[in-house]
């Protein structure tokens, strides 16, 4: 079977990307524009497409007759109309389970690293200023330690019951919020306010649906009134982008660390950018996924899943 991957420049050179068992014949593009006469272009004789975030509609589902699946390098799967696979006899499958130490120590990194001002205090050593001050250590925003305070974690899969176990390492004592507008369904969860109002991290762990699409919006905001940091490595649109820079701007909320945005890559009108200079806010490119053993780990899954399709046609 043929396969084609439209952007495997998403990952590392130095992960090997070998072709699963069962291709026989194997392209890869480094990057493949958003363009649809493109990816039929790049496809037409394809049985397999990878993808990581090349979106694939209905109208390139449809000029793709040999198609039979489409096997996405990816837990996410909003980039592919999944009606058109199903109408159209392909498959779509994605890939879950490789990023359970990735994320997690991501996490932690961003979350260290607003806590104790790490890219203000970087910036003051390498432009000279803490030379200037002349004192043998520049404090001038407080580090604030983890142990013994209150983590809330939007999202309790497996992600968010490894960032627990990191957390209570750590001394925090953690929440697992319930589901918005919903009752606790057992003791190991808190009400979704609540979590809100006593948190003093909030961690996103959530995917994108219609029900958490802006989910910490205006109202969420004003809700969190210990001003807690609030994490976001779940996804950009969780967070209504203009309502949390205000919220920043305003001493609302402490600080935000996050792996995503709402435009994937961000442009200079995302009010998120407004904040770059906060000494509690740190941005990373959407790579929290990607450590290399994480990487290695995906393909390693992606290619069983792969072959086993292949040996049952």
């Amino acid at each position: 079977m043929k396969a084609v991957f439209l952007d495997r420049g998403t990952f590392l050179d130095s992960v090997d990307l070998s072709a699963p068992k069962g291709v026989s014949d194997y392209v890869c593009f480094d990057e493949t524009q958003q363009d649809d006469a493109l990816i039929i272009e790049r496809c037409k004789d394809a049985d397999i497409i990878f993808s990581n975030k090349v979106k694939i509609n209905a109208d390139v589902i449809a000029a793709l007759p040999n198609l039979k699946l489409i096997q996405l390098t990816a837990t996410g799967m909003n980039n592919v109309d999944a009606d058109a696979c199903e109408a159209h006899n392909v498959e779509l499958y994605n890939v879950a389970g490789y990023a359970v130490k990735s994320v997690p120590e991501h996490t932690f990194m961003l979350m260290l690293a607003a806590l104790r001002a790490g890219v203000y205090y970087h910036d003051k050593v390498s432009d000279g200023t803490w030379e200037k001050a002349g004192s043998f250590c520049l404090m001038d925003i407080p580090l604030i330690d983890l142990e013994d305070k209150t983590l809330g974690i939007i999202g309790v899969g497996t992600i968010g019951k490894r960032v627990t176990e990191i957390a209570k390492a750590f001394g925090m004592k953690v929440l697992w919020a319930e589901h918005q507008g919903k009752a606790p369904r057992n003791e190991d969860y808190t009400d979704f306010d609540t979590v809100l109002e006593t948190s003093d991290v909030i961690s996103l762990h959530c995917p994108l649906t219609e029900q958490t699409q802006h989910l910490i919006n205006q109202d969420t905001l004003a809700k969190m009134k210990k001003k807690p940091l609030l994490v976001n490595v779940a996804r950009g649109g969780v967070v209504d982008s203009q309502a949390l820079s205000d919220a920043v701007k305003n001493d609302q909320i402490m600080g935000y660390a996050t792996d995503v945005f709402e435009q994937e890559p961000t442009t200079k009108d995302d009010p998120l950018l407004q904040l770059a200079d906060h000494p509690r806010v740190i941005f990373s490119p959407h790579n929290a996924w990607g450590s290399k053993a994480a990487q290695e780990k995906l393909w390693d899954i992606l290619s069983g899943q792969v072959s086993d399709f292949i040996a049952k046609q």
